[in-house]
């Protein structure tokens, strides 16, 4: 539950730059606003346990009021809350660490959660949301290759829905998503990799571009076509001043009619928000 935070912004489209080895931490000296929350959700139920972890929203266009909160208790499964904080549904999915979620138009309202209940091999544990009742329905389970899931994130190309699955080791899968069956099924389309343990990530749909924190290093910006090259540019370093390992959550903030906005990284080293 966050009480405060502090928040700078980073510009969308921002030029690449570079950097090697792993900074050392420092106590940062780069200006910052102190915000204070407007609310939190309710605690889930696993109590004294590092548990809660990533939200995704879903933003109601007709009533913003009435969007909702899709959580991870990690240790349990996944949570729907209202804009108070209210805990509106519960579903049991064991260990699932990321969440993300994609309006899918007439195949409604798809929620991915990265599904960690084998560590060595990951799945994407696939529901619809219910935004009328705030249920989550289970869709199905979709394998993803070896390795530990952690990271997840969705973008919509084509009328097809991508899912990049970001593994411990820094392994980015993307997935090509089939909702047209009885059970969804998934293809791995390419496969990129970051070099040490990586986690947050967020597509833009807009511009087709792919944010991921490596935690150690910064963020790391990558074509996300599914033809696309394979490489990424660091576009923030993890300096120990405006990012402080360890990286964890990204989410995007558009702004305006164009491709403009916002990338928001959490900064866990210092308890705050780049």
């Amino acid at each position: 539950m966050i009480r405060h935070l502090t928040l700078a912004l980073l510009p969308l489209l921002a030029a690449g730059c570079a950097s090697s080895g792993r900074p050392v931490p420092v106590i940062p000296t780069t200006p910052a606003a102190s915000v204070q929350a407007r609310g939190e959700t309710d605690a889930v139920a696993t109590a004294n346990a590092d548990a809660a972890d990533d939200p995704a929203i879903w933003r109601n266009p007709a009533n913003p009021a009435a969007s909702l909160i899709v959580g991870t208790d990690k240790k349990a499964g996944l949570h729907v809350y209202d804009l108070s904080g209210k805990d509106r549904f519960f579903i049991d999915a064991g260990q699932v660490n990321n969440v993300d979620l994609k309006d899918m138009g007439a195949a409604g309202i798809i929620v991915a959660a990265s599904d960690r209940n084998d560590r060595k091999n990951a799945k994407l544990a696939l529901f619809r949301l219910d935004t009328t009742t705030a249920k989550l329905i289970p869709l199905g389970i979709v394998p993803v290759g070896a390795g530990e899931a952690y990271g997840v994130c969705l973008m919509a190309s084509g009328g097809t829905l991508h899912a990049f699955n970001v593994i411990k080791d820094g392994t980015i899968r993307q997935v090509a998503l089939d909702l047209s069956g009885a059970a969804p099924t998934g293809k791995i389309v390419r496969t990129m990799k970051l070099g040490t343990q990586s986690e947050g990530c967020a597509a833009d749909d807009r511009t087709g571009r792919l944010y991921v924190g490596e935690e150690n290093v910064g963020l790391w910006r990558f074509d996300a076509r599914a033809d696309g090259p394979v490489a990424g540019t660091l576009i923030a370093p993890a300096d120990g001043q405006k990012l402080v390992i360890d990286v964890e959550g990204v989410t995007l903030v558009p702004e305006g009619t164009g491709n403009g906005g916002y990338v928001i990284v959490s900064s866990q080293g210092d308890h705050a928000y780049t």
